[in-house]
């Protein structure tokens, strides 16, 4: 192969990237913006187990939730809303004004708190779930192994029957 060969072929390799690379790149962006999105820019973001205010602009006289297994919403007041995070999932929410006029129309995503969240996953026995803050306490979590969740369940009951009898006792402050 002579020189001159070698490098018309160099020439023909380098433009042809030049001219592809344009093209690659638009069709590659144009794959990413194909995508449907996990989380949208209007999205209302919730932490699963959590809380969060949303005032209206006007007052609203229904509320209408796509799925109440996944957010839940009740009224503060007339302008104040509070939604909670119930399980983990997308579904939305609509409020009407006392006209049926929507005031407001937005998907509501609940997330888990990955911060301060540990999973421990024990082989053939399932998900154990832990919230630390600092220390690590056992929590319960949508996906739990059963066993655990239910002991976790049991044991929260127990603890919160034992305060409501502390609280009723006389002296106690009441």
């Amino acid at each position: 192969m002579t020189p001159a060969f070698s490098a018309r072929i160099d020439l023909r390799r380098a433009l042809a990237v030049a001219l592809l690379a344009p093209a690659v790149v638009l069709a590659c962006m144009l794959a990413g913006m194909a995508r449907p999105t996990a989380q949208g820019i209007d999205d209302i973001i919730v932490t699963y187990d959590q809380s969060q205010l949303l005032p209206l602009s006007r007052p609203a006289a229904e509320i209408i939730i796509g799925n109440p297994a996944i957010a839940d919403v009740s009224v503060q007041s007339a302008n104040l809303l509070v939604i909670t995070g119930k399980s983990f999932g997308i579904t939305n929410m609509i409020a009407l004004d006392a006209k049926r006029q929507v005031i407001f129309e937005r998907r509501i995503l609940v997330k888990r708190d990955d911060v301060r969240v540990v999973n421990l996953q024990r082989g053939d026995k399932g998900r154990q779930t832990f919230n630390c803050t600092p220390q690590c306490n056992p929590t319960v979590t949508v996906g739990d192994d059963k066993e655990y969740f239910e002991s976790i369940m049991k044991a929260a009951e127990k603890k919160s029957s034992m305060s409501e009898k502390a609280a009723d006792m006389p002296g106690s402050g009441q």
